[in-house]
């Protein structure tokens, strides 16, 4: 069965962008006016972190995100065929940050956020800065879109480590350079297993690994600023978070990290993962030790 759902899906992204985009637009009339898809769960995540926002205005960026949001999987089909040259030319950033840790001899860690396209962004990246791109992906229940993704992300040479065994999948890479990403704005399986602290008007709960693995191996962090200049293409601005992590007090890098990411959203709401349940852990007092927030 999987051989039978990659070839239809290459044979798919075979296609040019313009009909990829017009079958885009169709999806998104049935996915946003007919199903309705997660409209309740965006319409609220966006009433929360734009309160100073109109109905209007946000029913605005919630249209906007759903075709973005389909676009982003039609993108990720084309990705099963496109050339690194093709690439390219859609895609730009720059990544003079990891061309200096690089030549400094170190590792780095990108933090990630959950905007459109992070597929783009993982293939772009990989084959655009010198470092062996480490990528951390959470196993999928259907094994289908396991290998799916484990294909397409290693296309061009990105090992992949999973989530789920990620303490005995970096060993291999400890005492090599290596560029590790890993999605930062998760939210852990329980309330108290995180930081807590204000992220778009509501407290909010964030994974502890990033900032803890930082701190332990003493990697510098990097992370990026996304757009998306028009339709189809993306650019990556790279920029320093902390180089030197041990030296900061516990959860200080968490909250560099948050608010950049919402200096992010707010620069285009559009393109951040909105039907995604990021605040489904409800603050309590009994998390007043968990708080790093300001």
């Amino acid at each position: 069965m999987y051989y039978i759902v990659f070839g239809l899906l290459y044979l798919i992204s075979l296609l040019p962008f313009f009909i990829l985009y017009g079958m885009a637009d169709f999806f998104f009339l049935i996915f946003y006016f007919v199903i309705g898809y997660r409209k309740k769960v965006v319409m609220e995540n966006l009433a929360f972190a734009f309160p100073e926002k109109t109905l209007a205005e946000r029913k605005k960026i919630a249209r906007r995100f759903y075709r973005n949001f389909i676009d982003n999987w039609i993108e990720t089909i084309k990705l099963l065929s496109i050339s690194e040259k093709a690439l390219n030319k859609r895609v730009t950033g720059d990544f003079a940050v990891f061309h200096e840790l690089y030549s400094k001899n170190k590792s780095v860690q990108v933090n990630l956020g959950h905007f459109f396209n992070w597929e783009i962004m993982t293939l772009h990246t990989g084959i655009n800065q010198p470092f062996t791109f480490l990528t951390v992906y959470l196993p999928q229940s259907s094994t289908i879109m396991n290998k799916l993704l484990l294909h397409l992300r290693s296309r061009w040479g990105n090992p992949q480590l999973p989530a789920t065994e990620m303490a005995r999948a970096i060993l291999p890479w400890r005492k090599k350079q290596y560029l590790l990403a890993l999605g930062a704005d998760q939210s852990p399986a329980h309330a108290d297993g995180g930081y807590w602290l204000n992220f778009m008007n509501r407290k909010t709960v964030f994974v502890k690994g990033p900032e803890k693995f930082a701190r332990v191996q003493n990697i510098p962090v990097v992370m990026m600023t996304t757009t998306r200049p028009r339709r189809g293409y993306y650019h990556f601005e790279y920029f320093m978070l902390a180089e030197d992590p041990k030296s900061l007090p516990d959860g200080e890098l968490i909250r560099r990290y948050v608010q950049h990411i919402e200096e992010n959203i707010r620069l285009q709401p559009e393109i951040y993962l909105w039907s995604h349940r990021r605040w489904k852990h409800t603050w309590n007092e009994d998390y007043k030790r968990l708080w790093v927030g300001n």
